[in-house]
């Protein structure tokens, strides 16, 4: 593009992008999905929780399959009091090998889920690794919608996980498909900390 042209494609530009802002005059809370085999969707939801606190808001989170409780994410947010943190999950499915105790444990997850869901004080809810949740039937997907849908209006909410089913995709204000280009597990790298936990 020439250098004359520049100035000119960026005027249009931000006409267009100017006009879709002004246009976008709703508020109300949001439902997030993150979604897909790359790395970073939780991760990605942490930085929203931080974003959240930044602006003085309450938040829960829920995470459903984790089990351990030396992440470093929990080691920061723990010590913040607007964050309420729960590690509800048994570990990775082929670790515990025992689906009614993985069910058990997401129901109870689910529990204190719909605690954060019920709360118009609680204004971002992470509902961390979810989406395991329906593929192995411990939740029913139309009653955690049904839930989801019933929520304070200002509320917002992230899920985590891949495989996430198509009905919950379609509830999302915004879905996210991370995708994999490439990990350093691949090559023989163990979780690091800091960067895996």
């Amino acid at each position: 593009m020439a250098e004359n042209e520049y100035p000119q494609r960026m005027q249009r530009k931000k006409q267009v992008i100017d006009k879709k802002i002004a246009s976008a005059s709703a508020e109300r809370g949001l439902l997030l999905v993150n979604t897909g085999i790359g790395k970073g969707k939780s991760s990605a939801a942490f930085g929203v929780l931080a974003r959240t606190l930044g602006h003085g808001f309450r938040a829960g989170v829920v995470q459903f399959v984790k089990s351990r409780t030396d992440t470093g994410e929990e080691g920061f947010f723990r010590r913040q009091p607007a964050v309420d943190w729960h590690v509800m999950g048994e570990g990775f499915t082929w670790e515990t090998q025992d689906k009614e105790k993985d069910a058990q444990a997401a129901q109870a997850a689910w529990r204190q889920s719909r605690l954060f869901l019920a709360d118009p004080t609680v204004h971002l809810v992470i509902l961390d690794e979810l989406t395991y949740a329906f593929k192995y039937g411990w939740l029913d997907l139309d009653a955690v919608l049904a839930d989801l849908a019933a929520r304070p209006p200002m509320q917002h909410v992230i899920i985590t996980g891949r495989a996430a089913p198509e009905k919950l995709i379609a509830a999302a204000d915004t879905a996210t498909d991370m995708g994999l280009v490439k990990h350093a597990f691949k090559a023989g790298v163990k979780a690091m900390p800091g960067i895996e936990f």
